[in-house]
C-alpha cells in the first residue's frame, strides 16, 4: 500500500509539508551475500526495501510487513545494523511529499519468497554486490552495507 490511511489523514492537514516518519528498512541478502535494492515508479534512484511504522505496530512488525508489500518476500529480522535520522534524511517524493525519516536499519534473512512486487509500489529488483552498490535515495551509510565492516556494532546518526 503506497500510503496508509495514517498518513494520508496527516497530509490532508499539512499538504505537501514535511512530515517526521519514524521507518525501518531493510537489508537483505541472497545466497550470494548480494544486497536486495528495489527502483519504485517514477523514481531513478534505488533504494531498500523500506517504510513507515504505523500507529500500534512494532518496528519489527513494520519490517516485515513493508518487506512483504514492496518484495514478496518474508525475511526474518536478525540485528539492527543502524538507526539514523536528520537533515540528512530528508526527502521529497516526485509529488513534492516532503518528509524527514528516522530509520531503524535490520539485517534480514530470507525465509521464503521470489522478489516480485505486491502493492504495485516497486518496479524494479535487483542484488547487488557490496563492491556494486548502486546510487541510492536515502544517504545511508555504506558501513551498513559492508558486512566485514568490524565489530557488528549499530550505526548511529
Amino acid at each position: 500500500m503506497p500510503i496508509s490511511e495514517y498518513y494520508r489523514a496527516l497530509r490532508e492537514k499539512t499538504g505537501s509539508g514535511l512530515l517526521m516518519v519514524p521507518s525501518v528498512a531493510a537489508v537483505i541478502r541472497n545466497d550470494d551475500e548480494e544486497i536486495l535494492f528495489i527502483r519504485k515508479g517514477k523514481e531513478q534512484l534505488w533504494g531498500l526495501p523500506a517504510g513507515a511504522v504505523e500507529p500500534g505496530e512494532t518496528p519489527s512488525r513494520a519490517l516485515r510487513r513493508e518487506v512483504f508489500e514492496e518484495t514478496g518476500l518474508m525475511v526474518t529480522p536478525g540485528r539492527i545494523i543502524g538507526v539514523l535520522g536528520g537533515e540528512k534524511y530528508a526527502y521529497q517524493y516526485s509529488n513534492g511529499d516532503m518528509v524527514e525519516y528516522s530509520v531503524i536499519v535490520f539485517e534480514c534473512s530470507i525465509v521464503k519468497g521470489t522478489p516480485r512486487s505486491m502493492d504495485g509500489e516497486a518496479e524494479e529488483f535487483k542484488f547487488f554486490k557490496e563492491q556494486e552498490l548502486p546510487e541510492i535515495a536515502i544517504p545511508y551509510p555504506r558501513e551498513i552495507f559492508m558486512q566485514d565492516s568490524g565489530n557488528g556494532h549499530a550505526i548511529f546518526e
